[in-house]
């Protein structure tokens, strides 16, 4: 069977995936490991076995990519995810843009939760602040800020009403039933990109070739969208 390492955003879609790819191929087993991008790229680079690499951010691939431990040719960008502006429910202190959040947190009048700054949700938020103009270590020293250590940590906090609001993916606030009050520009973060490649030391190529290539089709497409997703293939 193929091994496939994905960042803890597509575990959702990915269940269902596997289930429609088994029916196709029965004789091929596909299993995966969920976290976050960076911790599966120090797995891989550590020679955990993996054939297939599916990473929240270009970052990551670009990584393997310049270690040489993909099969070059495979990388392919599949999917583009939104980052978002998610509010508990009942949005009690009424958030209603990023720009708004700008100005609260410059006044110290709101708590937001975000990605630790290794992980690409926290650097895609890192961004944001660059664009408003905010200092991070200052936010932080003032106390609006808390962390998550992956994305599912960051929309937990939301979820619970734990913060007044915090930057996740679209797709994440859409598993957690949250209110996305707004959604960032490509001006603000850049986009985000999620690629693929299959990785070098892989025991099965051509099986993991073949997976990769049902996700740039129609029927894993449905899935990934109806989570959030927006197909790029």
């Amino acid at each position: 069977g193929i091994q496939v390492f994905i960042a803890a955003s597509l575990e959702n879609a990915f269940q269902d995936i596997i289930a429609l790819y088994n029916q196709r191929q029965p004789n091929v087993t596909v299993t995966y490991s969920a976290d976050s991008s960076g911790t599966l790229l120090s797995q891989i680079q550590e020679g955990f076995a993996c054939d297939i690499f599916f990473s929240a951010g270009a970052k990551q691939i670009n990584q393997l990519q310049e270690a040489g431990l993909d099969i070059e040719g495979t990388r392919v960008d599949l999917l583009e995810n939104k980052v978002a502006l998610a509010v508990p429910e009942g949005n009690p202190k009424g958030i209603e843009s990023f720009d708004q959040l700008a100005q609260l947190l410059k006044s110290g009048d709101v708590l937001l939760a975000m990605g630790n700054s290794d992980v690409p949700v926290g650097q895609y938020t890192q961004k944001i602040f660059s664009y408003y103009g905010l200092d991070e270590d200052s936010l932080n020293a003032a106390g609006v800020l808390t962390y998550g250590t992956n994305v599912k940590e960051v929309t937990s906090q939301v979820s619970e009403g734990a913060v007044d609001c915090g930057v996740i993916y679209a797709t994440d606030a859409f598993s957690a039933g949250l209110t996305v009050v707004d959604t960032a520009t490509p001006e603000m973060c850049g986009q985000v990109i999620y690629p693929a490649a299959v990785l070098k030391n892989s025991q099965h190529p051509d099986e993991a070739k073949a997976f990769l290539e049902y996700l740039q089709g129609d029927e894993a497409g449905a899935v990934f969208e109806s989570v959030g997703f927006m197909p790029l293939t």
